[in-house]
This record gives structure tokens, C-alpha cells and sequence, in this order.
């Protein structure tokens, strides 16, 4: 039985909560993250290592896209690639922590 209220919000559970808005017309729109708040969820997945596949599927990003994340993050040191491994460096515990106080 449907709500009187045209938009639900439903919350959908993938490592994390995604907030989507579904009309009743079938149509979905995605509420979408910010460079910085993708760049702070790959950080924070890398923080004791992980594959980039792990990265891909914890983060919600296609390989292309994650590649590029990855690519940019260490270039400016935030993120270092060591025997197979992405491990988030000094310098991006560093800026996850201010991303997290600046969003509050």
C-alpha cells in the first residue's frame, strides 16, 4: 500500500546509506556525492589497505571512475599503492579529518 504523500524516502543499505527519492511515476533520483566526499569514502576504505576492487564495490564507483580517484589522490600524496594495496598516507588521514569537520 502506497503512502498519500507523492515522494517516500526510502533508505537502502550498501556498506552505507544511500538516500534515494522514489516517485511514484517509477522515477529515481540519487542524492550525489561531491569529488571531496568520494575522495574522503576512498580514503577512508584504504585506511588499512585494500585491493582496488575492494575500493570500487565499498565506494559505489565503475573501475574508470575509480581509477581516476585513485590517479588524482596520489598525486597529491594522500593515498600510496604498495604491494597490490591502496593505504591511505599520513597526509590523507590528515585531510579526511578536516573534510569530516568541515561538513559538520
Amino acid at each position: 500500500m502506497l503512502p498519500t504523500k507523492r515522494y517516500a524516502l526510502i533508505f537502502l543499505r550498501r556498506n552505507y546509506l544511500q538516500r534515494l527519492f522514489v516517485n511514484y511515476r517509477g522515477g529515481v533520483s540519487i542524492k550525489r556525492r561531491s569529488r571531496t566526499d568520494i575522495a574522503v569514502d576512498i580514503l577512508r576504505v584504504a585506511m588499512n589497505g585494500a585491493k582496488k576492487t575492494h575500493i570500487v564495490y565499498e565506494v559505489n564507483l565503475n573501475f574508470n571512475i575509480a581509477q581516476k580517484y585513485l590517479e588524482m589522490l596520489k598525486e597529491k600524496e594522500l593515498i600510496k599503492h604498495e604491494n597490490g594495496l591502496f593505504i591511505t598516507t599520513d597526509k590523507g588521514k590528515v585531510f579526511q579529518e578536516m573534510a569530516k569537520e568541515l561538513k559538520l
